[in-house]
């Protein structure tokens, strides 16, 4: 592997502003730097992703990511090109010539990060085209999807082995949140590591609070939480009905609120998003894949008013709160009835296998394909509209394209996001012509050259909305535009799309040639009627220490408690209310000699329930003790 001088302190100075590394963050990059497999088991805001990103900066060639999730992709290419980092990502939806543009920019060295899905790695041309291009490594993002004990399996995955033989086993590093002792050791042969290889941050978040309550009245239950603990906070539901609905309830509480799920438009997403990153908005409420890639440390609190399918789940989206390693909260409201319906949730998941192969008939047919036809064909795809004209349950219809999924005929894609796009096709002297030949259209081609340089050479993301600003139109006449141009072979025009896609692995065949496998129909239901066992377990199980109940799910012993939990301050709040309030208030006075925020002043005592922290606490304020200004910093008085 050939590599530059450069240091990874020095690239993660020069382009994250960070002097030190996390623990085991050098070790990692160390590792894949030496050649050798590498997998790296760090919790949600561990820093996985600067393990691959600095190497690949390092390293001659560009660096290969195997992503699961289009958005995410989309998110950390964004990042790095923010700070200046070369990289790009290929993904369903995209133009041939768009791919060709990528690839030959990592042929000619201009590309440092590559990401793509695993379906991509099933197309022979894309391989072929690969060959090409000077590759550095393979990172393997989302790692457990490898592995058919890890929750979310994606067949493809299994394909990255092979795809390593055309590079000469060029070293692999990979990297999941979520892993139990089984799914690590499967990773590892399922990738064909030379010898076990493995890093790891212990999953303990000893800043984070698991707390979970069942609560009859659990949207009341939020309100009190929400006006009993100050910051931004993330209110997670199953549907996207329910993310509007509790955020007008939040709102008429006087509790700045706002929703975000994928049926929005694009525009819509970025303004709320960013109002919630910027404190416009303190609560967002959200479906669970919100928050993947999205850059906030300062979340105090995850709230979950629908209970997650399992414990991997569960610890991914708990584990956005508190990334800035100040205290924050993961609180759980439940009641009865929501464990019927994860119960319920879980039997759904795997219907009938004679509806699972009418299903895919009904795909056939609704894309109008011939048995023997369609293979690496990719179709939007709105299952709303496709359940409908079939008469389909619309969760069942989603449960069975997944397990048809598994046994690969088909990739269902997740939410694109797609921009507008646009690339000039002809060439200047062309297109300089037609201005002078077509006075109407001067000024619109004028005004596309001015607003959005580079459309000779690659795609580029235009706005139409704006663009119709710009020239005094309207969006209708600015679309109507460039769809003529793009009819002419002017211009290759994309118009945006935030739909998800439907792309099939393999031709498509008869139905009485259709098998679904048992390793993806009753083995995987049984691991994953298990795993909905373990998340009941977890809520009802309030004897045991939260923190501890997860270590042990991950394969991590912990005899300590965490203190912070719901088990842990109702086992402790007798202890602490006998405790030496001299010693106590002692310290505090050490610890408040400058202001102290009070949830960060919090952090250090651990040792006593929130009860007797908040109760003493407001004892000194009362008798002028502490003093407590507007910005909630406390200070000694004395």
């Amino acid at each position: 592997m050939e590599k530059s001088n450069l240091k990874p302190n020095e690239v993660l100075q020069k382009y994250w502003g960070y002097s030190s590394f996390r623990f085991p963050q050098q070790d990692i990059i160390e590792s894949i730097l030496a050649g050798k497999d590498t997998l790296a088991l760090l919790p949600t805001g561990g820093g996985k992703s600067i393990c691959f990103q600095i190497p690949a900066l390092i390293l001659e060639g560009t660096c290969l990511v195997i992503s699961p999730l289009i958005s995410l992709m989309k998110d950390q290419v964004q990042n790095l090109r923010k700070r200046n980092i070369k990289a790009s990502a290929i993904v369903s939806g995209m133009r041939e010539n768009e791919i060709e543009t990528v690839l030959e920019n990592c042929k000619a060295g201009k590309i440092k990060i590559l990401y793509v899905s695993p379906e991509r790695l099933q197309s022979e041309i894309f391989k072929e085209r690969l060959l090409h291009v000077k590759i550095s490594f393979i990172a393997v993002d989302e790692a457990h999807c490898i592995s058919q004990w890890g929750y979310d399996f994606r067949p493809p995955y299994l394909k990255i082995a092979d795809f390593r033989t055309l590079y000469h086993n060029l070293p692999v590093m990979a990297l999941t949140a979520t892993a139990t002792p089984e799914v690590v050791i499967d990773i590892q042969e399922k990738l064909q590591f030379k010898k076990p290889n493995v890093f790891s941050k212990s999953f303990s978040r000893s800043n984070l609070a698991y707390q979970v309550y069942f609560e009859e009245n659990k949207w009341k239950k939020l309100i009190d939480v929400l006006n009993e603990n100050q910051g931004s906070g993330i209110v997670y539901t199953r549907s996207r009905k329910l993310t509007e609905e509790i955020a007008k309830y939040l709102n008429k509480a006087e509790i700045a609120a706002d929703y975000y799920h994928a049926g929005l438009s694009a525009q819509d997403r970025d303004i709320k998003q960013k109002n919630w990153v910027i404190g416009t908005t303190r609560i967002i409420c959200a479906t669970n894949a919100f928050g993947m890639g999205i850059d906030k440390p300062d979340v105090r609190l995850v709230i979950h008013m629908n209970i997650p399918d399992n414990l991997e789940s569960y610890f991914q989206e708990a584990g956005r709160g508190g990334r800035d390693e100040k205290f924050a909260k993961a609180i759980t409201l439940f009641e009865n009835a929501d464990i019927s319906i994860l119960q319920d949730r879980a039997n759904q998941a795997f219907p009938p296998k004679a509806f699972i192969k009418s299903v895919y008939t009904a795909l056939g047919n609704y894309f109008q394909l011939p048995n023997g036809s369609g293979k690496e064909a990719s179709f939007e795809f709105d299952i709303e509209a496709f359940s409908k004209r079939y008469n389909f349950k619309m969760v069942e219809a989603y449960n069975a394209l997944k397990i048809l999924e598994k046994d690969e005929y088909i990739a269902l894609t997740d939410f694109l996001d797609f921009k507008s796009r646009l690339n000039i096709l002809v060439p200047y002297r062309d297109f300089y012509e037609l201005q002078l030949k077509n006075k109407k259209m001067e000024f619109f081609l004028k005004t596309l050259l001015r607003n959005y340089p580079g459309l000779f050479d690659q795609f580029v993301k235009i706005n139409e909305n704006k663009l119709a600003k710009t020239l005094g139109s309207t969006t209708k006449n600015v679309e109507e535009m460039l769809h003529y141009l793009h009819k002419t072979k002017v211009v290759d025009y994309a118009k945006a799309s935030n739909k998800p896609q439907i792309i099939y692995t393999r031709e498509r065949i008869a139905i009485e040639n259709v098998t679904i496998s048992k390793a993806n129909y009753e083995t995987r239901k049984e691991v994953h009627l298990k795993r909905v066992e373990a998340m009941v377990n977890f809520l009802t199980n309030n004897k045991v220490c939260r923190s501890r109940q997860l270590l042990a799910y991950f394969g991590e012993k912990n005899d300590e408690d965490c203190k912070v939990c719901d088990v842990c301050l109702k086992k402790y709040s007798k202890h602490h209310r006998k405790s030496d309030l001299v010693a106590f208030t002692e310290k505090i006075r050490i610890n408040t000699q400058k202001p102290i925020h009070i949830q960060e002043l919090g952090i250090n005592f651990k040792e006593f329930s929130d009860e007797f922290f908040l109760e003493n606490i407001n004892n000194l304020i009362n008798n002028g003790i502490l003093l407590y200004d507007n910005h909630q910093k406390i200070t000694w008085h004395g």
